[in-house]
């Protein structure tokens, strides 16, 4: 499970390499990085939570990982926009640029996209070592 979250963190990474310095040069400045880490790291810890979550319940009960990801997807949706908002609301370096928003947008499809299919590769690889058949 360990090296789910190395996967996701170094995915969370790439994110901020491959969009955020070349915004950075193609106009945004030293904000659009700023913007990107955050964004980047405001969806990495829910993730990370939601990844090691995932990673028990599998072990403990397969058939409930389909009611698990939901929730988490729900819980970790609910606790990135709620801390977008107030930081977009609160903070200058954010409210002043409404590109944040975008950012987070971007940064949580990406990792949630990188996380499900890490799930799904634990799943199948439960699935192999339980002896049940792969659907």
């Amino acid at each position: 499970m360990i090296a789910r979250v190395i996967w996701l963190i170094v995915a969370g990474m790439l994110f901020y390499v491959l969009a955020g310095v070349p915004a950075r040069y193609l106009g945004g400045g030293d904000v659009a990085l700023a913007h990107a880490g955050t964004a980047v790291l405001l969806c990495l810890v829910p993730g990370i939570i939601t990844l090691l979550w995932a990673g028990s319940t599998l072990r403990r009960d397969p058939q409930q990982a389909p009611l698990m990801v939901l929730g988490a997807s729900g819980v970790r949706m609910f606790g990135v926009l709620l801390v977008a908002l107030v930081l977009f609301m609160q903070v200058p370096l954010y409210r002043d640029h409404a590109g944040f928003l975008f950012w987070v947008l971007g940064a949580y499809l990406f990792l949630l996209a990188v996380e499900i299919g890490l799930l799904l590769k634990g799943l199948q690889a439960g699935q192999s070592t339980t002896g049940k058949p792969d659907a």
